[in-house]
């Protein structure tokens, strides 16, 4: 599939399934508002008046879990040359102090409004000069009324949509909006759906890769190439697992940094055991930089005129060829542009892959049963302990 964005090499296999064929209609033209939040005509729970008075806060933290945080992160680590503010991302229990000299903007961010480390991160680091915004479901919560205590812009989370699905929400554009970045430019779903590629591309690579999972290939091993998608792929990652990982079925997605993992991970990937598949990801960067000749040998003169960018391509057409000739099955996905479209269409074409995967597994893409356990595990053994 190729857009002006990115370049998609699906994997060898050319198989389509027909019924994914039809569903796939089916939910193009369906009222999931997970779809429709892909689409330029989703409405927010939000207006530009809700964010006008925040527009010159420099300093903004962002309070969530997992798909409450991953979406904005990714947005702000792959943008970041366009964005003039400074964001600050507390996605797990945060030990870092925080310097008190600052006025922070807090986005609190928790569908169920009750999330845990959510809560301990917000009661210990929000100060009473700072500003808030929270975005949670409208329902009586410890957040909301911890935001309403706070006299905060509190915006309404979309009850039919899960924090893993919702960066194209409010929850990942309404923060794009503060880094200054346009929220309509992410919304490529019905571009994509002109591209005459993209139909037959999709229903193609979620084909391959059931059939891979039959074949008890159920690793999914991503190899980054570009440091700034790391959090894009942390993103993807908690979809899919999150997403499949049911009924004693599954995919274990796996984030490999490369070419540094060429010196660690390759010898297993090449001939361990052969349960995975693999994507490549990586990316043009216009500026890198280069080798300075002048201290190059005779014994590495062919690195003369080479820049970072030419090896690492060098590094993934190298492993792509030897990937090749041992029959391991891989695709790949090369981003041509850094803006907001590319992340637009990457996010869209994650989600509908992920939503068809469970459908061709018959498995509901849209809970998580099992870590809703933990969860009451844990509240038990505070309240006991």
């Amino acid at each position: 599939m190729i857009t002006k964005n990115f370049l998609f090499k699906n994997f060898q296999g050319k198989k389509n399934n027909k019924s994914l064929r039809k569903y796939f209609k089916q939910l193009i033209v369906s009222k999931n508002e997970i779809i429709k939040s892909l689409t330029s005509n989703y409405y927010y729970s939000y207006t530009k008046q809700n964010l006008a008075k925040f527009q010159e806060c420099k300093d903004i933290r962002i309070f969530g879990m997992g798909g409450s945080s991953l979406g904005a992160n990714a947005i702000y680590d792959f943008l970041k040359y366009k964005i003039k503010k400074n964001f600050y991302f507390l996605s797990n229990l945060q030990k870092r102090k925080f310097s008190t000299k600052k006025n922070y903007l807090n986005l609190i961010i928790s569908k169920s409004g009750n999330t845990l480390e959510t809560i301990v991160n917000s009661n210990i680091y929000i100060s009473k000069k700072d500003q808030n915004i929270v975005i949670t479901e409208n329902k009586i919560s410890y957040l909301r009324d911890m935001g309403i205590k706070l006299k905060s812009e509190i915006i309404d989370h979309n009850n039919f949509i899960g924090g893993r699905y919702s960066v194209l929400s409010e929850v990942g554009m309404l923060p794009a909006e503060l880094m200054g970045l346009n929220e309509k430019k992410f919304k490529q779903f019905n571009s994509l759906l002109k591209n005459k590629y993209f139909f037959n591309a999709i229903i193609s690579n979620v084909t391959n890769i059931v059939e891979l999972i039959n074949k008890k290939k159920s690793n999914a091993v991503i190899l980054n190439y570009d440091e700034s998608l790391d959090n894009f792929l942390k993103w993807y990652q908690q979809l899919l697992a999150e997403s499949i990982g049911k009924k004693a079925k599954g995919i274990f997605p796996i984030i490999s940094t490369m070419p540094k993992d060429n010196h660690s991970l390759m010898q297993l990937y090449l001939d361990g055991q052969k349960n995975n598949f693999y994507t490549f990801f990586s990316s043009a960067d216009k500026i890198s930089p280069k080798i300075n000749k002048e201290t190059i040998s005779r014994s590495k003169n062919f690195l003369i005129n080479k820049n970072i960018q030419d090896i690492l391509d060098s590094k993934i057409l190298a492993t792509q060829k030897v990937f090749k000739i041992k029959k391991i099955p891989f695709r790949s996905f090369f981003l041509k542009t850094r803006k907001e479209e590319t992340l637009g269409e990457l996010f869209t074409f994650f989600i509908v892959e992920t939503i068809l995967i469970a459908k061709a597994l018959k498995i509901n893409p849209y809970d998580q049963p099992a870590v809703e356990l933990i969860k009451k595990e844990t509240n038990k053994i505070l309240v006991n302990s």
